[in-house]
């Protein structure tokens, strides 16, 4: 089956789902789903039943920091070899069960910590919740790394649908399973029982195997050892040092501003009377000075000549400038315009959905079904059909028709919020809203493939993915605002309106790059 023949027939498409690496999808990406709700939700609510107050399960916000991050370690996993795991396993296997390893024993690490024993407890718990997102962000560095290795990219964006429905499944057990788990080992809101946890997140932990017995049994990509260079083993240890105490000036900067930084965001909240503008600029720019920090110390590190120059520039300079070289500079911001912005109608809106239907009068047990359960399915639907479809169609006809979407189901938001509370309704709503969600995710996620090289395949990779939700993600944190300004309809209005300018970027970039 290969495009170059002409278009692929609907039987063509539909047979590449049974595809090996397009199955081995479904399982990788269980198993990346799986950490998720571990660090979210479902450690949210154990905290809750085990007393700790609301103001100290922020403290593991900082979990979510290696999802957002990872981009910074990306390269190390790209050419850092594993001590004896990468000459058996290969370089993708190797780091790929590692992380899955790291992954398991970060949750027997917190099931075996009750937080409600004593502070000591619960530090102890926010470093296994840290340890948890850190690993399982590096087991998503190798997973994306590893399917874009593995196949043409004409089978990508069916290898993404079936990842975003291992992954949902994932979510899924590790979410309401979770929650079902504990609830029948005896823990609740009136009653907790640490027990019924700790056994719970073992058994999430046992769940994990799914993944590295997927990992032991397939082959590693033929591409993945191209363009690989092999240095000295000290030349790596060196390397590995410049980069933890690189992060190590980062965390000290954190951890110093922070006193500093609570005063000027009071200082800042009472001059504008805006409390999440205040905590944006001050976030921001303790971010600056903490990367500025972080890159004054690897510089420093280099220019002593600590560590290996020409390996600092293959792993980080190099990926950036190849993307630059291959697309020229025009196209290139017109491709991260693309990317950065694409989810931005989605993402917007998702964050006050759920507040949205409770303002409506939807039970919490109806939301579940309809959101939970429901959308659950929808999005696994919509991303298989946007993966044959783009198998058959082409990535961006469909990459397009999901932004013409995203934008108009938004709209559907608006008939809901004037209708009120209307059960059927809110379902057709979840339907075209999740069902578009996943087609488009599929495209999306086959065209970030396709721009990636090869030779520097988990960096460029985990770029683009952070890229792609950090701006919508900044908004999404004021909608709540938004919606208090001007009320739901013409809210859902604004966010239909933020995909117009996607629409126009994904025909332009269709058009700059000659792609049908």
């Amino acid at each position: 089956m290969d495009r170059s023949k002409g278009p692929w027939r609907w039987h063509d498409s539909l047979a590449a789902l049974m595809h090996p690496r397009v199955v081995t999808m479904l399982f990788l990406g269980f198993s990346a789903g799986l950490p998720l709700l571990m660090i979210f939700s479902s450690l949210s609510l154990w905290l809750r039943e085990a007393g700790v107050e609301r103001s100290a399960v922020t403290y593991f916000s900082w979990a979510a920091l290696g999802y957002s991050f990872k981009f910074v370690w990306a390269p190390l996993v790209d050419r850092l070899p594993v001590p004896w795991l990468t000459r058996r396993m290969g370089r993708r296997r190797s780091w790929l069960l590692t992380a899955q390893c790291a992954v398991i024993a970060a949750i027997l690490w917190m099931a075996g910590t009750d937080p409600a024993a004593s502070d000591k407890a619960l530090t102890f718990m926010a470093m296994a919740a840290v340890a948890l997102g850190f690993s399982a962000a590096t087991q998503d560095i190798v997973i994306d790394a590893y399917r874009i290795e593995s196949a043409h990219r004409d089978l990508q964006a069916l290898m993404a649908s079936t990842y975003i429905a291992g992954y949902r499944i994932g979510m899924l057990v590790s979410g309401a399973g979770a929650l079902f788990a504990a609830e029948a080992l005896g823990s609740s809101s009136e009653h907790y029982v640490y027990s019924a946890w700790h056994w719970t997140y073992a058994l999430m932990a046992a769940t994990m195997l799914v993944g590295v017995v997927t990992t032991l049994v397939i082959p590693e990509p033929k591409q993945s050892d191209k363009s690989y260079q092999i240095h000295p083993s000290r030349e790596y240890a060196r390397f590995l040092l410049l980069f933890v105490l690189a992060v190590a000036g980062f965390v000290w900067t954190y951890v110093a501003s922070d006193p500093a930084a609570t005063a000027l965001k009071e200082q800042l909240r009472d001059a504008s009377g805006n409390v999440w503008l205040a905590s944006l600029l001050v976030e921001t720019s303790r971010l600056i000075v903490g990367a500025v920090v972080a890159g004054t110390v690897a510089l420093l590190l280099v220019n002593l000549r600590l560590v290996d120059r020409d390996m600092v520039k293959e792993t980080y300079a190099d990926p950036v400038r190849d993307f630059f070289r291959r697309y020229g500079l025009g196209i290139s911001f017109l491709l991260l315009a693309v990317i950065g912005l694409y989810r931005i109608s989605d993402i917007v809106l998702g964050v006050i959905s759920n507040v949205f239907y409770q303002d409506l009068g939807y039970s919490k047990s109806e939301i579940a079904s309809a959101v939970k359960t429901f959308g659950l399915f929808m999005t696994i639907g919509g991303g298989f059909l946007g993966g044959v479809l783009s198998v058959r169609f082409g990535v961006y006809r469909i990459l397009l028709l999901g932004a013409v979407l995203a934008a108009l189901t938004n709209l559907l938001f608006m008939v809901l919020a004037e209708v009120g509370y209307h059960l059927p309704m809110l379902y057709v709503v979840v339907a075209a809203d999740n069902l578009c969600a996943g087609l488009a995710s599929a495209a999306f996620v086959a065209f970030l493939s396709s721009l990636t090289n090869v030779s520097f395949t988990a960096m460029q990779y985990a770029v683009f993915s952070s890229l792609m939700t950090l701006i919508p993600k900044v908004l999404g944190g004021y909608s709540g605002g938004m919606v208090d300004t001007i009320g739901y309809p013409q809210f859902f209005l604004l966010t239909a309106v933020m995909g117009i300018p996607v629409i126009l970027l994904v025909l332009l970039a269709n058009r700059r790059l000659g792609v049908h």
